[in-house]
């Protein structure tokens, strides 16, 4: 028997709560009353904040006011956008052939930023594209834990290892998000988690910098930031939901 590479990331101080109480803050959020009528509006407002978000992150903060009257041009900020958009598309995918999802996603958030001839290509470090192939084997299948965890991990590799030029933190939160989405505890994409980084930046950086020394501290840092930010982006959803009831 195969043991989970993963479980013994539940076994952390206060995780397994942390990950529970943020299962149960989505859940009632996905109960919203105004997903069962207005649902693409929901979804529409919070694919903005998420990519508004995304570009804030990656140093280019936008007002959210100005993007949604369409009048930022900044290439960074777009690519967040079509990135944004383009997850729905991408939830199948992500499970089956990860490495392909990623490279599309790279090609969706550095368009124009990067030279056309890198975009969707990993760098050519032999290490990197282990950790990628790793990575990938949890996505597809090689790991039962939360969906929360799995989510966590990925976006934490990822921004560890940026294998892409450019804006590689636009693809890593894109592949936590789609985790979220293709496992199922957020099949319709509506949790902005970008949102939750962005209002913890600090922690953010922090959690992530101490995740990517790889000790049970670190990795536990990045889990309770990341937990967090999924209640923020549970929260959101309410959010939005009560303006259109």
């Amino acid at each position: 028997m195969t043991t989970d590479p993963l479980a013994p990331l539940l076994a952390l101080a206060d995780i397994a709560p942390a990950v529970e109480h943020a299962r149960d803050q989505v859940d009632q959020a996905l109960r919203h009353r105004a997903l069962r009528r207005q649902g693409g509006q929901v979804a529409a407002e919070l694919s903005l904040r998420s990519a508004v978000a995304s570009a804030a992150l990656e140093g280019y903060p936008h007002d959210r006011e100005a993007v949604r009257a369409g009048t930022v041009t900044d290439p960074v900020l777009q690519g967040a956008l079509r990135v944004a958009g383009a997850l729905p598309g991408l939830t199948d995918l992500w499970p089956k052939a990860p490495r392909q999802a990623l490279a599309k996603l790279h090609v969706l958030a550095a368009r124009d930023v990067v030279p056309a001839d890198a975009l969707g290509r990993p760098v050519a470090d032999p290490a990197v594209g282990a950790r990628l192939d790793g990575l990938a084997g949890l996505v597809a299948g090689g790991t039962r834990v939360p969906p929360v965890v799995l989510a966590a991990v990925v976006h934490g590799e990822l921004l560890a290892l940026r294998p892409f030029a450019g804006p590689s933190g636009i693809v890593a939160r894109a592949a936590a998000r789609l985790t979220l989405m293709s496992t199922g505890l957020d099949p319709r994409g509506l949790l902005a988690v970008e949102v939750g980084h962005r209002e913890r930046e600090p922690e953010y950086v922090g959690a992530a910098g101490a995740f990517a020394t790889g000790t049970p501290d670190g990795i536990r840092s990045w889990l309770r930031h990341y937990t967090a930010a999924v209640e923020v982006a549970a929260a959101q959803i309410t959010e939005v939901g009560d303006t259109l009831v």
